[in-house]
């Protein structure tokens, strides 16, 4: 299977439109398992579903151009990616309805931000500092979503970003801490 993957992924690089149709059904479960990741922390009346977030990532994913799919893992990051960009677009969209009040907010594991495993984080806030450490260390916001939000190994994602299992490692533990003490920052200024 891991073949048919592999070669349905390069024909959606070479621009066949008709590979999406077959790698749907093949790849449907792990997308489901990296949207149910990204739900977990939403709330339970949220309005879209883990299945509604796989078809609008997919759908998102298919359209890309010119993207030279580098494996499974590649392609499974960047669902990740473009999954928690839609759940942070529907929290903007939700929280400019609101005017500011009642932003979402979302729960982070205990092994990304220390202390408190009940820590609230706006899920907004989140991407902007996510974002502001991908202009810092672009790696390190790659590991931060591949392990938090894709709930990849750190096996898979030394795969995916082609570095050592070691590399990822420290670097997980680096941009935890970063994200940690920006956390810590923007609580106390608040």
């Amino acid at each position: 299977m891991s073949d048919d993957v592999e070669s349905l992924l390069a024909s959606l690089s070479e621009g066949k439109r008709d590979a999406a149709d077959k790698l749907l059904p093949i790849l449907y479960q792990e997308l489901k398992g990296i949207a149910n990741q990204h739900m977990r922390n939403e709330r339970a009346d949220h309005t879209l579903q883990a299945t509604a977030l796989v078809h609008e990532a997919f759908l998102k994913l298919v359209d890309q151009n010119r993207v030279e799919w580098k494996g499974k893992a590649h392609f499974c990051a960047v669902a990740s990616n473009i999954m928690r960009r839609i759940l942070v677009d529907h929290a903007r969209t939700k929280n400019a309805a609101k005017r500011g009040k009642g932003a979402q907010r979302i729960t982070l594991e205990e092994g990304l931000v220390a202390g408190d495993p009940q820590n609230n984080v706006d899920l907004v806030e989140l991407d902007e500092l996510l974002t502001e450490l991908a202009e810092l260390n672009p790696r390190h916001a790659k590991i931060i979503e591949m392990r938090y939000f894709a709930g990849m190994t750190v096996e898979e994602t030394a795969a995916a970003l082609d570095v050592s299992v070691s590399t990822v490692k420290g670097d997980w533990r680096m941009a935890k801490a970063w994200l940690t003490a920006r956390m810590e920052d923007n609580s106390t200024s608040s």
